[in-house]
């Protein structure tokens, strides 16, 4: 269907929603990855628009840990990992503040991707204590962590 519907010439798949969204944007951040192909195998799309609110498809893919479609987007070559939102916060931002692991080793696995950005301290030095663990193969999960809290002794405090 949407192969017809793009072979269409009233048909633009830069065309956005009343949100800025476009169709690119909404594939990726849903998951959609034999659509994200289908659309980056065009070359009339833009795979670096953001929506209004600055977010572009591998910002939005990335805060869903889509890790696929990030690796997708990243070998494009058009899409830039350091683009932030208009609250300035990046696509690693997005990946460590939600936990995706795989999303966040992939983009600190690339050269080119800054992991300082202008959001506020707190968020910024949560996101990138996360980033850093990973980084280290360490991990925040609970059910993983050694248990410092645990008494080595039978008497109470």
């Amino acid at each position: 269907m949407l192969k017809i519907l793009l072979g269409r010439d009233d048909i633009n798949p830069n065309n956005s929603d009343h949100g800025g969204r476009t169709p690119l944007w909404c594939a990726a951040i849903y998951g959609h990855e034999g659509v994200v192909k289908i659309l980056l195998g065009r070359d009339d799309v833009n795979p670096d628009r953001p929506d209004f609110d600055g977010q572009t498809p591998l910002w939005g893919t990335a805060r869903n840990g889509h890790e696929g479609i990030v690796k997708i987007l990243l070998e494009q070559g058009d899409a830039n990992p350091n683009t932030p939102d208009t609250d300035g916060r990046t696509p690693l931002w997005g990946a460590a503040k939600n936990g995706h692991e795989g999303v966040v080793k992939i983009l600190l696995g690339r050269h080119d991707v800054n992991p300082t950005n202008r959001i506020s301290a707190a968020e910024h030095h949560s996101c990138v204590l996360l980033a850093m663990a990973i980084r280290q193969r360490q991990t925040c999960d609970p059910q993983h962590r050694t248990r410092p809290w645990r008494r080595r002794s039978s008497h109470r405090f």
